[in-house]
């Protein structure tokens, strides 16, 4: 009897994995040259029922950008959505009249969202605090996260752009430097092009080479090119820690710009994260009067230190929207390493929250049983990686749990709403299921895939997970877009007809 009961099994699971996909979805993928081998699929009520439709569920497939559901979920479950970040600030000196005769250090640990406005308020509160000047170094403490040795580690041939940067402790802007494309209106003839920072910091220069070019604006950043150079400067202190180098930065572009292109930005992650944080907070001191001539040194936080002040950060069920809406890869790194330093040991890396998470999923259910992910492969959690995997049948079961958890509210509003905002702000914006569904995006060369929640023209809600591995992938977006509308018109009396039907056709 239990030979025959796992045969039954094998056969069930063997024809799910090759169920007939709704036919404008195949159509779209054969138009695309997407062989169906290459897709998996998973639509399913948020009740856990059997899937309306699974093809290829148990296939392990790279998620792209898709996995920040896994680590954004997992978050607001372990550390709550009231979950803040601290940043410290210590002196270690004597501070007599304003002035701060020793160091002033910072003890980060890994906001994701430290903004400029952020600091600027928090150095104006040491000031209201007593200390106006500063007669030593600026120390920054970022013991939190195990020390990452490069500056850079590219994922593509683009190492500067803003998605590559690495986490860390101390991170101001996500180290971020906006360029800000537009046509000078400054100019009687609009023939020139400007560029500027959005947040200018004056050891970074621009050498606008950018010429006025006619036409559509299409890609318009396959229309010109930049070079990167910088003039580092520091100092080795031995034994008392390292002194950052800092040093001037220039920004040359070339190429054109189309007046129709209107404002376009570009960011880039021209300095490491040390330097960024060392430029900003001497730009906002200085603009606050206050004085300082000094260094910047990593180390950690001397026990001889004093606390001044803390300050915390949005909390994280704030936070996950700017992860997931806008697809955040450094922000979701850093939130992989907050629930490894939380939940695992310090310094955090990034194998420890991966073992975090998978302890997490094992811990929940689905159906009676835990969500135990064998194939699950978590390199970062932000899902720019070759090596993350999951199946389209365990993201469906994650995302069915997560929606009957006491963190759905956050954890749903965190995800771009069709046609409205975010990744998807421009997808079937005239099609009756827009505004009719929560979807996270992910996209790498070879993976296209999008997952989330669609509420039906009935008002039930299902799961929708569609994973895209090919060297076409890009391609397969039309493909998406049709199983969204399918999920929203199929009404609860077919879907259950199919499910049935499935059922019967396996026993």
């Amino acid at each position: 009897m239990k030979k025959l009961l796992c045969a039954l099994v094998f056969i069930s699971a063997n024809f799910s994995a090759h169920a007939e996909l709704p036919s404008t979805v195949a159509d779209a993928l054969k138009k695309a040259a997407i062989p169906q081998d290459s897709v998996a699929v998973i639509i399913r009520s948020v009740d856990g029922a059997n899937p309306v439709i699974t093809h290829n569920g148990a296939k392990s497939l790279n998620p792209a950008s898709v996995m920040k559901l896994v680590t954004t979920n997992a978050a607001l479950d372990l550390l709550t959505p009231a979950y803040r970040w601290k940043t410290e600030i210590y002196q270690d000196g004597v501070v007599s009249n304003g002035v701060l005769t020793g160091n002033l250090i910072i003890k980060a640990y890994g906001d994701p969202s430290f903004k400029a406005q952020e600091f600027w308020h928090l150095l104006m509160r040491l000031q209201q605090a007593g200390i106006k000047e500063i007669k030593g170094d600026l120390m920054i403490d970022k013991s939190y996260f195990a020390k990452n040795n490069g500056n850079i580690n590219s994922f593509d041939d683009e190492p500067w752009r803003a998605y590559n940067a690495m986490p860390s402790a101390f991170l101001v802007n996500g180290r971020n430097t906006s360029f800000k494309f537009v046509v000078d209106a400054s100019d009687v003839n609009n023939s020139r092009v400007s560029i500027a920072q959005e947040f200018a910091l004056p050891e970074l220069k621009i050498i606008n080479n950018m010429k006025l070019m006619q036409g559509a604006c299409g890609e318009w950043r396959s229309h010109f090119g930049y070079t990167i150079t910088s003039s580092d400067s520091g100092k080795d202190t031995g034994a008392k820690g390292d002194a950052a180098k800092t040093g001037s930065t220039v920004v040359t572009f070339n190429g054109g710009f189309s007046p129709e292109c209107g404002e376009r930005y570009l960011e880039l992650s021209v300095f490491n994260d040390d330097q960024y944080a060392f430029y900003t907070f001497k730009k906002l001191w200085l603009e606050l009067g206050g004085k300082f001539s000094g260094q910047l040194k990593i180390l950690d936080k001397p026990v001889s230190a004093v606390k001044v002040l803390e300050q915390l950060s949005e909390p994280l069920g704030s936070v996950v929207r700017d992860i997931n809406k806008w697809s955040n890869n450094l922000m979701a790194r850093q939130l992989l390493l907050t629930i490894a330093a939380e939940k695992i040991s310090l310094p955090a890396t990034e194998a420890s929250g991966a073992v975090a998470i998978k302890a997490w999923l094992a811990s929940k259910t689905f159906n009676g049983s835990g969500l135990n992910f064998d194939e699950l492969v978590i390199e970062n959690g932000s899902g720019l990686s070759r090596t993350e995997r999951i199946s389209a049948e365990h993201l469906s079961q994650m995302l069915v749990s997560a929606y009957n958890s006491p963190v759905m509210p956050e954890f749903m509003s965190s995800l771009p709403i069709l046609s409205l905002d975010g990744t998807v702000m421009k997808r079937l914006k005239d099609s009756r299921v827009s505004a009719h569904a929560h979807l996270k995006t992910g996209s790498l060369d070879g993976v296209s895939a999008i997952a989330g929640y669609v509420l039906d023209k009935e008002n039930k809600r299902h799961v929708l997970v569609m994973m895209v591995n090919h060297a076409k992938a890009g391609a397969s977006k039309a493909a998406q877009d049709a199983l969204i509308e399918w999920a929203y018109n199929q009404s609860s009396n077919q879907a259950s007809g199919q499910a049935s039907n499935q059922a019967h056709n396996q026993r």
